[in-house]
């Protein structure tokens, strides 16, 4: 049986492993591995991106949505959340914002809202990239059909992000009411892949019932859809779900499966997300160093902010949000690292 740093060179020179050193790479990791791993990772993202940092400008279109996954804390039943739309003429001021203040990349985040048909936001898009024509966007508005992922890229859109969650299908019927499926949700992810668009998948670390045979699926998973950008982040309960007290996923297992990404998909785009920050003061500095490149402020607007609460206590104010970009860049520059004025896209 190989060591944990030896699998971890087998990753780094061929990019993949079996399910069973997986399995063992995850769950035989101590600080030694960590390390190890960290110091390899960031020579692998030195190598590809350098020392800069991608930022997203995050505008959180909606927290209406009409699936009731266990974990999510807009899930449809859950009566108590303060429901909110914003309109075009509210986002494209949040785009207006962002760009004065150095975002050349948008996020559109929702729930997943009909309210936002196709025609909707396709009159959207094109209105930002009028405005912005040396802009990426990126959308994240959870599955829909084949036809409205093209007619959202011809209408603007650069990338999709749609976290698979678990690739594991026992898993994921237990996170998800039964009329959510793995296999449409892969579909999803496959169909924006042949339409063109820069793709993002990942999943929840520690989320109930996870094993390590499960983040084993994952990462098979996505070694072979192959993505652009992948989101990691660790599980956090929110109090008015079925899983409110079930505990959280660890920043620590997280940071190592983003060293473990980074070595198996090199050249991917790899957040640094606001659960790693909330759940640890230095969870974004952590990301970064365990071989991250991308942060994401929030460019929503205030009054919206605590109202998209996925899971509890998610940072919305401080160095989470837009305003502070000048913290956040010092505080990346006190690690080493450079928050870039650029589209970040994913270099091949």
């Amino acid at each position: 049986m190989r060591t944990e740093r030896e699998l971890i060179d087998k990753l780094r020179d061929t990019r993949a492993l079996t399910r069973e050193e997986w399995v063992q790479v995850i769950e035989g990791r101590d600080e030694d591995a960590a390390r190890y791993l960290f110091e390899t990772a960031r020579a692998i993202r030195h190598a590809v991106y350098g020392r800069d940092v991608y930022i997203r400008g995050l505008i959180e279109i909606s927290n209406y949505c009409k699936n009731d996954c266990y974990y999510c804390g807009i899930r449809r039943s859950n009566r108590l959340a303060d429901r909110y739309r914003l309109t075009a003429e509210e986002i494209l001021a949040c785009a207006d914002t962002g760009y004065a203040l150095g975002f050349r990349t948008f996020v559109l985040q929702g729930g997943e809202d009909a309210y936002y048909t196709d025609a909707l936001l396709g009159e959207l898009l094109r209105e930002i990239k009028r405005r912005y024509p040396d802009c990426a966007i990126t959308l994240s508005l959870g599955e829909r059909g084949e036809e409205s992922f093209r007619c959202l890229f011809e209408a603007g859109a650069d990338r999709y992000l749609l976290r698979h969650e678990t690739a594991s299908p026992v898993h994921y019927a237990s996170l998800h009411p039964p009329e959510l499926r793995l296999d449409n949700r892969k579909e999803c992810l496959y169909a924006l892949k042949r339409i063109g668009y820069q793709v993002g998948s990942g999943f929840m670390v520690g989320s109930p019932g996870q094993t390590a045979e499960n983040l084993a699926e994952d990462m098979l998973f996505l070694k072979e859809l192959s993505p652009q950008m992948v989101g990691i982040g660790p599980f956090i309960p929110h109090h008015d779900t079925p899983f409110a007290h079930c505990p959280a996923g660890t920043v620590e297992l997280t940071l190592f499966l983003l060293g473990l990404l980074r070595l198996m998909l090199p050249h991917a785009l790899l957040p640094a997300t606001t659960a790693l920050g909330t759940l640890s003061p230095q969870g974004r500095e952590l990301g970064i160093l365990a071989g991250a490149n991308v942060v994401m402020p929030n460019l929503s607007p205030a009054a919206s902010r605590k109202k998209y609460m996925l899971y509890d206590n998610k940072l919305c104010t401080g160095d989470e949000a837009a305003e502070s970009l000048n913290s956040l860049k010092k505080r990346m520059k006190s690690i080493g690292y450079n928050v870039v004025v650029d589209r970040g896209d994913y270099k091949i």
